[in-house]
């Protein structure tokens, strides 16, 4: 999982990521192609 500061460029990898917030942070997951994920901060 990566960690960045802004998750806007990691959104568009991939059509099938999605943002979500979990427990106050913000998280990118993709169901499809699970390498593709991130969180803010």
């Amino acid at each position: 999982m990566k960690v960045r500061s802004s998750l806007k460029s990691l959104k568009n990898r991939h059509a099938d990521c999605r943002v979500v917030r979990r427990k106050g942070r913000i998280y990118v997951i993709n169901k499809t192609q699970r390498r593709y994920k991130a969180r803010q901060g």
